[in-house]
């Protein structure tokens, strides 16, 4: 098995558990590429016995490696999609942030987790993305995300207005802060807290979510997958900030936002004990009530 490692910093508690990573990883005589920045912040934390190579860019591991190990929060796991791209390497997330929708294994049953991935008693998730099409290229070859594509004002004094389409029909123009098109597993990000609907991995759907709209009868929509979305903004400022997941630029109300399914999706690892039902049930703390 050939693997690649992906990462952030982490607190100082977690060095006993990456170091156990490591070491099933030598036990199982693993072949390991690790990102250079991360390999850099692993040396004076981490003691790793056997050799390593080290990657910095998608090209790099392309064909090359089996499955991709991200170790950080959600935000981590969202930064692996640009190495992984349309590669179809599967995305396995370990959990040193907070929530951990998308890095859902805990640092408890890391060894476990591997051992299911060793033994083939595990399973691939298909996670869809969004793709943004603009004239002039905004984000370049970057244009896609896994969680959500947001506009948002720019300066703090007015709402600014978004012309909606849903192909070629018009469905609303929404006076608000801003506007969220988040894919099922940006659900349960932005759009969530903005009052949107959680939907399920595998859904083929989009859900179109406001920020703080002027219209109180203003509600969130879900739209099919198969849809184009085009967005047209306007507002008393001449700026704006289009995010792709973590990623903004800043636009004007010259730029038409096109947005659409990306042509390919991203395989996240879950085992046999994994599925995204339990997830939000334990992360949301659903449940926690005496009467239940």
């Amino acid at each position: 098995m050939r693997v690649g490692i992906y990462g952030r910093s982490f607190n100082d508690s977690f060095i006993p558990n990456i170091q156990e990573l490591f070491n099933t990883l030598a036990l199982f005589e693993w072949d390991i590429t690790i990102y250079q920045p991360y390999k850099s912040y692993l040396n004076p934390r981490i003691k790793i016995e056997h050799a390593t190579d080290v990657y910095n860019k998608h090209i790099d591991i392309k064909g090359k490696i089996d499955v991709l190990i991200c170790i950080g929060g959600d935000g981590t796991f969202l930064e692996t999609i640009n190495i992984v791209r349309d590669s179809g390497i599967p995305i396995l997330g370990v959990n040193t942030g907070r929530l951990g929708f998308l890095a859902s294994t805990y640092k408890e049953d890391i060894v476990d987790v591997l051992n299911s991935i060793r033994e083939g008693k595990y399973r691939l998730q298909t996670r869809s993305l969004i793709q943004l099409i603009t004239d002039d290229g905004l984000f370049g070859e970057d244009n896609f995300a896994l969680n959500e594509l947001t506009v948002h004002k720019k300066e703090s004094s007015s709402m600014i207005t978004i012309h909606t389409y849903i192909g070629d029909l018009y469905l609303n123009s929404y006076w608000a802060d801003g506007l969220i098109i988040a894919t099922p597993t940006g659900s349960t990000a932005y759009s969530l807290s903005c009052g949107g609907p959680i939907m399920v991995p595998g859904a083929k759907d989009y859900v179109i979510t406001p920020i703080a709209p002027h219209n109180l009868n203003v509600r969130p929509v879900v739209v099919p997958d198969d849809r184009t979305i085009r967005l047209k903004i306007e507002g008393r400022g001449r700026e704006y900030l289009c995010s792709l997941d973590s990623r903004s630029v800043t636009i004007d109300s010259s730029i038409e936002l096109t947005i659409k399914r990306a042509e390919f999706q991203i395989n996240v690892i879950q085992t046999e004990n994994q599925n995204f039902l339990n997830t939000i049930r334990n992360k949301m703390m659903w449940g926690l009530d005496r009467r239940n």
